[in-house]
Order: structure tokens, then sequence, then C-alpha cells
């Protein structure tokens, strides 16, 4: 089969003597169901046209993923105008935590809990300890924020997307002590040890379209058995090096061919595992036939 790379056609799954590179979705010749498990809907340009294409894409479900009280309030709308296609999960992102005061935080806190039946999930939360973000709020006040909506999470049976940016052990272990059943370390990077430790859990994280190109993300998506992998996109985050792009939640094809690629395996049965393990993780309702 001929592939293409941004348009230009090669081969193999190369470009430049890279393997990083996969099909442009324009190109794809099978489309296979997918779920993208983290997107920021509330943040898109031209919700409706990247909802549209996604469906083109192949895409079944998104999980769109709230960060503080304004976000979450539009995840809310966007999934109640585009139900049984869109999903939320209400979030407090340590980002938001430097622009909050303590009434804001406890009140994001209570809008969480007030919707957690309309809710597949809480995320986006967890820990930063990049400088910028620590200035901004520091590691207590951050853990203070990320302990109680695990408590939330718990009390509640739902599973929890956690941001986990240098803070990987400290990330894991709190997720673990809360007791919570479910968690996806999104984008994962970090260390193969703590790697091994939410696997052994039976925790996953999610593969992101900087599986092309990105060292660490690859060295853990190589790492992590498929039984405990998710797609997603972070739309709509900037991804590549020498060409950039905006993702949207389509780019989630991007995602399946980087793990089709590092793991060796055909992108049918990358796509037909993760999504059964979207639908089984986040519980949604009803069944979507294989492709």
């Amino acid at each position: 089969m001929v592939l293409f790379c941004r348009g230009v056609q090669t081969n193999a799954p190369t470009c430049a003597g890279r393997p990083v590179c996969l099909p442009d979705r324009r190109w794809r010749t099978q489309i296979y169901k997918l779920v993208d498990t983290h997107a920021h809907l509330d943040e898109a340009e031209d919700l409706d046209k990247a909802l549209d294409e996604a469906r083109k894409a192949g895409v079944v479900v998104i999980i769109a993923v709230g960060q503080d009280y304004e976000s979450n309030l539009k995840t809310l709308d966007i999934a109640e105008r585009r139900n049984h296609f869109v999903y939320p999960a209400l979030g407090l992102h340590p980002w938001s935590l430097g622009k909050m005061n303590g009434s804001k935080v406890d009140l994001t806190l209570r809008q969480i809990e007030d919707n957690i039946e309309k809710t597949v999930g809480i995320g986006e939360i967890g820990l930063d300890y990049d400088k910028r973000v620590i200035a901004a709020a520091d590691r207590e006040r951050q853990k203070e924020a990320f302990k109680a909506v695990l408590e939330l999470a718990r009390r509640h049976d739902k599973p929890v997307s956690v941001h986990a940016r240098y803070s990987w052990k400290d990330s894991f272990d709190m997720v673990k002590e809360s007791g919570v059943k479910r968690a996806v370390f999104h984008w994962y990077t970090g260390f193969s040890s703590v790697l091994r430790e939410i696997i052994a859990e039976g925790y996953f994280i999610s593969a992101t379209p900087a599986g092309e190109y990105h060292d660490e993300h690859r060295r853990a998506i190589r790492e992590t058995p498929l039984q405990n992998l998710l797609l997603e996109t972070d739309c709509p985050v900037t991804y590549g090096r020498e060409i950039k792009y905006q993702a949207r939640p389509s780019d989630v094809v991007r995602s399946l061919g980087a793990v089709a690629q590092i793991k060796a395996v055909a992108e049918n049965i990358v796509a037909d595992k993760t999504t059964e393990n979207a639908l089984r993780f986040f519980d949604l309702p009803g069944r979507i036939e294989k492709a």
C-alpha cells in the first residue's frame, strides 16, 4: 500500500529516514472505530467542524475534559448538545489553581460533585512540578486540591484523568493511596520505574500524537501493554517539530498509527483493543461494533 506523510508520498512509514511520520488522515484507506479519551473541546475554535471531521475519521466517542469552573460549564454544555458522542469529565487542573482563591476552588469542587451523575469521569486533575506552575501554586496547594478531587472520585466510583508533569511518583502514590480504582496518566513521559507501578496497579496511560516523535513518550508506549493503553489527542495542543499543527479530535488516528508503529502491531488490533479499553474504563453505555 502506498502511504502518505503530510502529503509527501513514500513506500514505508518513514519520512527523511525517520520512522515517525504516519499516513495523513486524508489518505487513509481503512477507518477504525476510535475513542479520543482526552480532549479540551471547550477550547476548539470551530467545534462543529472539528466534531464532524472526527466522525468522518472514525471517532465514535470523545471524552471532553474540564480544567476549572468555567471550563467545566462549557464542557457540560458541549456534551449535552452532542449527546452520545461527547461525554464529559469535569476537572480542576493544577494550572488553574494559581488563578483561583480558596472559595473558587471550593465552588469548583461542589460543581463537580453536583454534576457527578452527568459525568463519565473526573479530570483533568493532578500535579505539575514545572517551576512556572509551582510559582503560581506550590506543591502543597496542588496536593490539597488533588486529594480533594480524588476523594470525590473514590466516593462516587469515577475514573480519573491525571496530569502528572514532573510529578510522576507523587501523582501515582496519591492516586493509589486514595483508593481510586480506575486512573489514566495521560500523555505519560515519566520514569519507567513509576510506569511499572502504574501497570501493576491496573491503571492506564494514554498515547498522544507526540508518539510520532517524542522519545520519552515513545518509550512509555513501548513499555506499556496494550491492555493498559488508551488513545487521546489533548486537543487543541500543538504537536510536531519540523512541521507543527494544532490537534483536533480526528488526530487520534495519529496516536493510533504511532502506537502501531512503535509496537509493530497492526492498526486494527490496536484500534480494537484501545477502544475496548476506553469503553470499559469510562463505563460507557451500550456497545460499539468492531470496525
